[in-house]
């Protein structure tokens, strides 16, 4: 296995689930001779020492990303404005920034005009992760056999795209390539939709007894203690999903709303459609659709996509080689 590594210095800018895991694939896999981290929380910075994730730890951005070659950005979409303007001044020529959002027009549009001409912008997204935060949940494995997505603009240094995807594949993902509105599409319907979803679904649940507090309570009254109680695995997986980091996801919604809008039409009016069959005993048309999901669930298994760590945001899982 390749041990060389490709960066004097990488600093990991957020060190919650996904760049705490990064820091640790990093120097579990010998890319960088050093990396630093810096976070805003002091306690996560603690931690992460405690945990000894990284080389160096800091409660300063620019003294983190001074003389580094590579920059991860690992916080919410809506403060990279703020965080790359207050570390401008600091960065290195020739430096690549890269981050791991899950929305990329976004990221391209706010960070771009801002970034100096002299630096490569390389946006991506690892789809993997779990439900869990902070840097005492992240582990070196979590991008093993995972996709990465980078989304470089055309014309973007060759050298850097090719440096960053080399670093995923090294920690263990499959990288593709493709441009930044096309992800932002697929991931509204493979990955926000269903959060979406899965929030609601929660919600509805959890409000079921405050609703029915207004009501005279009988036999058919539903609690929350039950809902919780009996919860079938339907739910239960819902309810791991609703359980992923609400800034991230906020952020997110905010971020993509033209692609979550229009795959939550289209899902609004099959729902509608599902309703009608419903009401009017049409087996048949239940069936039917029972059958087609069923055998794109199947499709998804065959491929590898359905087993290890599911992430939260989506399940991306690639073919065990």
């Amino acid at each position: 296995m390749n041990k060389t590594p490709i960066f004097k210095r990488v600093a990991i800018v957020g060190i919650g689930l996904i760049g705490s895991s990064l820091s640790r694939a990093i120097k579990a896999n010998q890319l960088a001779a050093h990396v630093a981290v810096h976070d805003i929380s002091i306690d996560a910075l603690e931690t992460a020492e405690k945990l000894s994730i990284a080389d160096s730890y800091h409660e300063s951005i620019s003294d983190a990303v001074l003389e580094s070659d590579l920059i991860v950005l690992a916080i919410p979409i809506r403060v990279y404005r703020e965080t790359v303007s207050s570390m401008v001044s600091s960065l290195s020529s020739g430096a690549i920034l890269t981050d791991v959002g899950s929305v990329k027009e976004e990221v391209i549009r706010v960070v771009k005009p801002i970034l100096p001409i002299d630096m490569h912008l390389v946006p991506g997204h690892p789809v993997a992760g779990t439900e869990h935060s902070g840097p005492e949940s992240g582990f070196s494995e979590l991008f093993q056999d995972r996709w990465t997505i980078l989304t470089p603009e055309t014309g973007t240094n060759k050298n850097a795209v090719e440096i960053v995807k080399e670093m995923w594949q090294r920690v263990g993902s499959d990288v593709e390539i493709m441009g930044a509105s096309h992800h932002d599409r697929v991931l509204a319907i493979t990955s926000h939709l269903p959060h979406l979803i899965a929030y609601t679904i929660v919600a509805t649940a959890a409000d079921v007894e405050g609703q029915l507090k207004n009501e005279k309570a009988d036999e058919n009254t539903v609690t929350t203690a039950e809902v919780i109680k009996y919860s079938a695995g339907g739910f239960r997986d819902f309810t791991r999903i609703a359980g992923s980091d609400p800034v991230m996801w906020r952020d997110v919604f905010l971020s993509n709303k033209e692609a979550v809008l229009e795959m939550l039409g289209r899902f609004t009016e099959d729902l509608t459609a599902l309703q009608r069959a419903i009401r009017w005993e049409d087996g048949d048309q239940l069936e039917a659709l029972f059958k087609r999901t069923r055998s794109i669930r199947r499709s998804v298994v065959e491929a590898g996509q359905a087993g290890g760590f599911q992430y939260t945001e989506v399940s991306a899982d690639k073919p065990k080689k």
